[in-house]
């Protein structure tokens, strides 16, 4: 970056260099109390910026577990049933944009492939590609009424974990641990998993301008979950690896005292410590060996297609029961009408019906198992399970068989502590097209969750730039009448 101007021909000093000699040095004071402000964050508790922290009231909920299933799965072919559509089927959908989605849509009605029946006491209406989560209906609270303004993969998935669309923001996950710190300092407080990267990846689960401390770790399912660097080389003993660190914080705070406005390097010297207690404790949380053959089986470890997600909630289970705040799974496989794999695998443009029982195969069993252990084990009682994708699909089709992408109405259910169960909120149109009633925007799913956490979203802010910021940007209402 260049520093230096000129005036007439005069070559004038960098900036800094100027509000440090101009004025007795009150300008360089000045611009490090501007920066100071606009780099800190809020007061933490010690100097430990992921010590635990008392939340604003007490919360419900502890942990989250957000089975997020990438492509978008169609509403009405999963959890919203629509009777007129299914009448209606190759009719003219009344009101429909053929721009929507991504791309262009025909207008007509497209049914449902699928067998619906009610489940459970609420009587819930489920699709037939979910014959395990279908048994679970009395603990999910339906939210019908989704939406957002993006129409594309990895802009809505920012916007959904993110609150706006904007590169650069935090996601739930950093804001989660920013908010309350962490249960266990042993593990960090914020765990992605991932079969193949989503559109939009790193972005999705960013820390944005929060310091890096608030980071996800991002574990790849196609290398078996593994944490890079983490364990110590042969060469060196425990007592040799302590000093090093050791030297190596002393150093590293030395230089952060001289720079005070730098906020990531205090993230950078909390990194080394954290990787040194993880030695330990990560390889332990992710030995799925400890597990019975029993849980192997509810899982569904044995069979091929769905080993992959049913690691993924296994392994969340046992982060959550360590005391990891924020475990998201983003769904990797399904297949598209051609029979290729497809990285959104939700995706159902071109046939709906192969896509979705695909995805349903993947991912049905061990959702439903991931459920049922946290239940047995009491974990539910303080963990909530989210079950969603980016956007829905519209209720015309695109070509014969398949579905757009529509960000105007879809369905998101929640299961666990703090949400009614068997309870069914806002709705789409007859057609399943528009959320129509008690609509909810991800402004609006965001307080809700920050609430049962214990944390007043409006209260919920750090400075950047000149501005406070907040997960809800400057929308979102808690949803009361889900609340159990």
């Amino acid at each position: 970056m260049v520093n230096d101007f000129t005036t007439n021909g005069i070559a004038l000093p960098p900036r800094r260099q100027f509000l440090r000699q101009a004025g007795l040095g009150f300008g360089s004071l000045a611009l490090a109390s501007m920066l100071h402000r606009d780099t800190s964050a809020s007061p933490i508790s010690g100097t430990d910026p992921l010590a635990l922290k008392s939340p604003d009231f007490p919360g419900r909920v502890k942990s989250i577990i957000w089975l997020f299933m990438t492509g978008g799965p169609s509403q009405v072919d999963t959890w919203d049933y629509k009777p007129e559509l299914q009448k209606r089927d190759g009719q003219e959908l009344a009101g429909s944009d053929p721009k929507t989605g991504f791309f262009t849509t025909s207008g007509k009605c497209l049914k449902s492939p699928f067998e619906w029946k009610q489940h459970g006491e609420s009587g819930s209406w489920v699709s037939g590609i979910f014959p395990h989560l279908s048994r679970h209906v009395d603990k999910m609270c339906f939210l019908h009424s989704m939406h957002l303004k993006q129409n594309n993969h990895a802009p809505a998935s920012i916007e959904l974990m993110c609150g706006t669309n904007r590169p650069g923001l935090p996601a739930l996950g950093a804001w989660m641990t920013y908010g309350l710190g962490s249960m266990n300092q042993d593990l960090p407080s914020y765990v992605v998993l991932h079969d193949t990267r989503p559109r939009g990846d790193d972005q999705i689960w960013s820390a944005g301008f929060l310091p890096k401390t608030y980071q996800a770790l991002s574990l790849d399912a196609r290398r078996k979950e593994t944490v890079d660097n983490l364990l110590r080389d042969g060469k060196h003993s425990d007592a040799q690896q302590r000093a090093q660190l050791d030297l190596i914080r002393q150093l590293n705070q030395k230089h952060a005292a001289t720079r005070p406005t730098q906020a990531d390097l205090a993230a950078r010297i909390n990194s080394y410590e954290l990787a040194y207690r993880m030695q330990m404790a990560a390889p332990d949380a992710l030995d799925l060996s400890k597990e019975s053959e029993a849980t192997h089986r509810m899982y569904g470890m044995d069979d091929p297609e769905c080993a992959t997600f049913a690691r993924q909630c296994m392994l969340s289970r046992r982060l959550v029961e360590r005391g990891v705040r924020f475990v998201q799974i983003f769904a990797g496989k399904g297949v598209s009408g051609d029979g290729s794999v497809n990285d959104v695998p939700w995706d159902c443009h071109s046939d709906l019906e192969t896509n979705h029982r695909s995805c349903g195969r993947y991912t049905d069993q061990p959702a439903a198992a991931l459920l049922a252990d946290l239940d047995a084990r009491g974990l539910l009682d303080s963990t909530l399970v989210i079950w969603g994708g980016e956007f829905g699909r519209t209720s015309d089709s695109q070509g014969s068989k398949g579905r757009d992408h529509n960000p105007n109405g879809f369905t998101i259910w929640m299961a666990g502590a703090g949400v009614k169960g068997g309870f069914h909120y806002g709705a789409t149109d007859e057609f399943g097209y528009k959320a129509v009633t008690n609509k909810v925007h991800v402004n609006d799913l965001h307080a809700t969750l920050l609430h049962l956490l214990g944390l007043e979203h409006t209260k919920l802010t750090y400075r950047f730039n000149g501005r406070d910021y907040r997960l809800t940007d400057v929308a979102g209402n808690v949803i009361p009448e889900i609340l159990a």
